[in-house]
This record gives C-alpha cells, structure tokens and sequence, in this order.
C-alpha cells in the first residue's frame, strides 16, 4: 500500500499535469454522500504523497451548484488527508486585487441558496466554529509558498461565494464592494466549512481573473477571460504547490484538528447507530 496523502489539492484537472509527480494512481471511492466530482488522482511530489480532486470534474462537467462538495471533502478524508489546498478564480471586487494576482483570503461569506453545507443532521447536531474560516497556519504557509514563486500575491480579503453559474449583475457586484468583500467567486461555500467540519486544515490559493463587473473602465468577466488567466497561472500554481508540499507540517496551532471537540451537541444516547456509522471517519475519536 502507499504512503497516505496528507496533502489534499482541490482544483482543475490541469494541475496534477506537472512535472515531478511521479508514482500516481487513481482512487475510485465511493462515500455515504455520493461519488466526489471525479476519481481521486495520488502521486508522489517533493518526497510527499499529494492527493488532487478535479472540482468540477475532467472536462469541466459540473457547475458550481453541481459541485458534490460533501463527497469530495469526505473522500480526501478517507484517503487521509489532513490540510487541504483550494486552488480557485474568482474576481476581484477591489483595486489593488488585479486581475493575475493571486490571494490567500482570510474570510469568507456564504451568499449561495441551494447547497448542502454540513455532514451533520439526521439526528446528530454539530455546531462547528469557523470564525476564522480559512486554518491560519496553513494559509500563511501557502501564501509563502506561492511569494517564493515570484508571482504577486496578497495576504487576507474576505471572499463571498455565490451560487453561479451566472456572473454578478453590477449592482450585486456594488453590493458586495459596499459590504466590503474583496473576491467573489463560486466554490469555497460550502467547500471551507465541510473541511472544517471533517477537521481538515483548508487554504485558499485565489487567482484573479477579473474585476468582474463593478470596474466601469475594465470590460466584463467573460469566460474567455477566466480561462485565460486560469491558464497563464497554472505553472505557478503548479510550483506553489510543490513548495507547500515540501514545507513542515504545523497543525498544532490551529483550531481544524479538534474542530469536533466542543461542537457535537447531541446527547450520544440518542444518536442513531446508522448515523454513527456513516459518520465514523469523522466523529469515530468522539463517539464510539
């Protein structure tokens, strides 16, 4: 059997294209909320085994509603992982956050309707903290890792998700601006907090396609847009990854490893036993 892939990436396809990844096999894993969005690629990179998701599946299957993001986080956990790396576009909302710069935010706001966002319920409550949304610790560490590549990169910005697929309307985008949200985009809800909730640390590597639609003088998102910075990116993404992969581990100072500790709420007496089961990889230390 492999090593266990600690280091989860959840991104495009593209990513796990890269040079220095060798020994890779695919997982075809199955969980109690459905199959994640495509098979799980491993490999081998920088000495660490590294486990890549395609988020929205190879060839771009699924919109961002469509994103079985329960399935997706709980699949990286099965593996092993234990701090994840979100590797997303998004637009900028702000004047200094240019489009081919990337940020590491260090908030998030839920703005989508549609999505399941916990593994919990079906008669075990679990209220999880995520007033820091993003680890800390391991969020400081991918901003380093993608500085050492020369790439221009920011530190912190409250990103809000939106349900997608459309883009914003310019009064929406105003909107936010006016909240003060830096990035807007459509994946890291409820993506941030499954993690939290599976106590995986989880980090935001965002690329800047746009300054969406707020921009008067700047021309609208388009696809061609987006994919074309997504593209010019993906060398550096590719290199920030290899650096985080060589980087010490340190989830002693952040809150992702007992995020379960104080937030299952439910007297254990009355839980079902199916619930139990199907939640075992993620309560099993909890509850036995």
């Amino acid at each position: 059997m492999s090593a266990t892939p600690t280091l989860g990436i959840i991104g495009g396809s593209g990513l796990y294209n890269m040079a220095g990844l060798t020994a890779t096999e695919e997982h075809d894993l199955d969980t109690p909320f459905g199959k994640p969005s495509d098979p799980i690629v491993s490999g081998t990179l920088a000495g660490q085994r590294v486990a890549f998701v395609a988020r929205h599946g190879r060839g771009h299957r699924f919109s961002p509603s469509e994103v079985n993001y329960r399935a997706n986080i709980f699949a990286l956990k099965l593996l092993g992982v234990e701090r994840v790396l979100a590797v997303s576009a998004c637009g900028s909302l702000r004047q200094d956050y240019a489009p081919g710069h990337i940020v590491i935010p260090d908030q998030l706001y839920d703005n989508t309707k549609g999505r399941d966002r916990s593994f919990f319920g079906h008669g075990l409550v679990a209220h999880v903290g995520v007033a820091e949304p993003f680890c800390p610790t391991f969020s400081q560490q991918v901003y380093d890792a993608v500085a050492a590549t020369g790439a221009t990169v920011h530190r912190g910005g409250a990103f809000i998700t939106i349900e997608g697929p459309r883009f914003s309307t310019r009064a929406e985008s105003n909107t936010f601006r006016a909240w003060g949200m830096s990035l807007v985009g459509m994946t890291a809800s409820p993506e941030a907090f499954l993690a939290r909730e599976a106590e995986l640390c989880y980090a935001c590597m965002a690329h800047v396609t746009d300054y969406d639609v707020w921009h008067t003088s700047e021309a609208p998102v388009t696809v061609e847009m987006v994919i074309r910075t997504l593209n010019q990116n993906t060398a550096t993404a590719q290199q920030a990854i290899a650096n985080v992969a060589q980087m010490p581990v340190d989830r002693g100072h952040c809150p992702c490893p007992t995020a379960l500790a104080a937030a299952l709420i439910t007297d254990p007496a009355r839980i079902p036993a199916a619930t139990k089961d199907r939640l075992k990889p993620l309560i099993g230390k909890y509850l036995a």
